[in-house]
This record gives structure tokens, sequence and C-alpha cells, in this order.
């Protein structure tokens, strides 16, 4: 019995010495690979928010359906299919003379009913950006109370992506192949890819922009949207030979 579980100890060691030699790892070179693709925008998303204000408050609907109507209808003018046009953010409530109620209280100002406010937000999804400045100029004016986002995005991003991811892998090996050259070694096949970059769709946006009716029917839009920056980041461990 003795001998039995004498033999079974051994086993049991040899067995712990050989998984810890197999958790061992091979000399490693861990590098880190950044690239970055620059490319235009090819399509541009408005949101847009209407309101509108009066004691009746099926009056303040109906004044701001009818702006949300020629908003829709200019999207059909310019080719927007119905399924890049989205209403959303519908809302109704009391407007007040004032809505500090401590101001109101220290002065004795009466509180005065202004009327309801129906507010409701439009967001157009334009593909074809060469259009971009005859549909700002037609949007801005159908009255829109605010133009409370303009984002410029790339359709390609997934492509654009991958490509960045491509350049940034190729970076790390030739990163990897210079630093363990210089110590006289090589590389060999890659023990473990890690991408570090988060998967954000990049964008140029501007936001909250306000707009007067009389002026904005006058203005001419004057953004340059310029590229868009599709970057990836990989940390990569090779062998070292």
């Amino acid at each position: 019995m003795k001998r039995l579980l004498l033999l079974s100890l051994i086993f049991c060691a040899c067995a712990v010495q050989a998984l810890a030699q197999n958790n061992i790892e091979p000399p490693l070179i861990t590098v880190t690979g950044q690239a970055e693709v620059r490319v235009p925008p090819d399509e541009v998303l408005f949101t847009l928010a209407v309101e509108n204000v009066d004691k009746d408050m099926l009056v303040a609907n109906n004044k701001t359906d009818e702006s949300v109507k020629q908003i829709l209808a200019i999207a059909r003018k310019y080719g927007v299919k119905p399924e890049d046009v989205q209403t959303s953010q519908i809302s109704v409530q009391p407007k007040y003379n004032t809505d500090d109620m401590e101001y109101e209280a220290r002065r004795g100002v009466k509180r005065v009913l202004i009327g309801y406010q129906v507010s409701k937000t439009v967001a157009v999804r334009l593909r074809d950006i060469t259009r971009f400045d005859e549909m700002l100029a037609d949007i801005l004016k159908a009255g829109i109370t605010r133009l409370s986002n303009l984002e410029f995005r790339d359709s390609q991003i997934r492509k654009h992506r991958d490509e960045a991811r491509r350049m940034a892998i190729r970076a790390a090996q030739e990163k990897a192949r210079l630093l363990a050259g210089e110590i006289g070694q090589s590389i060999g096949a890659a023990y473990s890819i890690t991408e570090t970059s988060r998967d954000v769709v990049p964008r140029a946006a501007m936001q909250n922009v306000s707009t007067e009716a009389d002026a904005a029917a006058e203005s001419e839009s004057a953004l340059a949207p310029g590229t868009l920056s599709v970057t990836a980041q990989v940390t990569v461990r090779f062998r070292l030979q």
C-alpha cells in the first residue's frame, strides 16, 4: 500500500511539473501597430427640431405638423428614401412666463401660462452629399426651430476600418522585425493578436445650431466636412527566434 501511494505521489508530481512547463511562455516580443485611413464623407445626417407655442394645444400641434410636412416634402425632393427619415421625440408641455420658481416666489410674480409647446424632432439622412448645400438651404426656409445636429458620415465604414486594421497589423510586424533585428534575432509566428482600439464610427458633427427663419432664408452653407479619420490599433506578440 505504501509503495502504491508513493508511486501515485511521484506520478502527480511529474504531472504538475509537466503542466507547469507547458504553461511557460516562449520568448516573445510584444509590439503595437497603429494606422489611420482618411476618407471623405459620403452622407450627412440632419437632426432637426421644430417647436411651436400656442394657447390652443391643437393650433400649436398643427403648426408643428405643417413644418414637419415641409421637411418631409424637401426630403422627397432630394430623393431621400422613406427609411432614411425618422420622426421622434414628440413632446407637449405647458410654457409659462417664468420657469424660475424661486424668482417667482421672491418677487411675487404671478405665473402666467403662455401656451403649450409642441415639439418634434426629425432626422433626415442624405446619401447624395453633393446636394448638401441645396438641401440645407431649403431646410432652413422650412421654419425649423433648431438644427440640433449635423453629422457627416462614411457609409463604407466597415471597408475602411478593415483596411486600417490590415495597415496596423503590417505596421506591428515591421516594428517587430526591426526591433528583433537590432538584437540579432528574428520573429516567428504570432503568439497572440489583440485589437486595442475602440470600434467607434467616426464622424464630423456640428451640434446645437440655432436658426433664425428670416436670416436663414438668405444664408448659404459655408461648411467644409473635409475628411473623416478611421483608425485601428493592434497589439501583437511574436515568437522570438
